[in-house]
């Protein structure tokens, strides 16, 4: 949700002058999905293909997918660990975060992809 450049707030940690700069947020709601892999938390199996990343920039813009257990190889992204990708959405409420983060999941694939369809579901219920 950091609108300002962090390249700018570490520049000004640096030099002692934080009190200089007053970082920007986005002041919508931000809701994260992590996507696991196959036998996740006791084995998970890693080398497995990833398929749809490069859709999901250009699907939404305010969907972001954050690396966590990846790895490049010759073919393109593979999993590399257990806990695989977290798919973060803005939204101006929980459930149109919920919705647009659900929703690029839906374009996400790798043989064994396990994730929770639960997040946020009781800030929803709750509106």
């Amino acid at each position: 949700r950091l609108k300002t450049d962090l390249v700018d707030i570490l520049d000004h940690a640096i030099d002692g002058t934080l009190d200089r700069i007053e970082p920007q947020w986005d002041r919508r709601t931000a809701l994260g999905v992590v996507l696991a892999a196959p036998g996740y938390p006791e084995s998970p199996r890693t080398g497995g293909a990833i398929r749809g990343l490069d859709s999901i920039a250009a699907a939404d813009p305010d969907v972001r997918v954050f690396h966590a257990g990846t790895a490049t190889n010759g073919n393109g992204v593979a999993t590399a660990g257990g806990r695989v990708l977290c798919v973060t959405a803005l939204g101006d409420s929980v459930k149109q975060a919920q919705r647009a983060a659900y929703a690029a999941i839906g374009g996400i694939s790798f043989d064994g992809m396990q994730y929770r369809k639960d997040i946020g579901h009781r800030a929803v219920a709750r509106k």
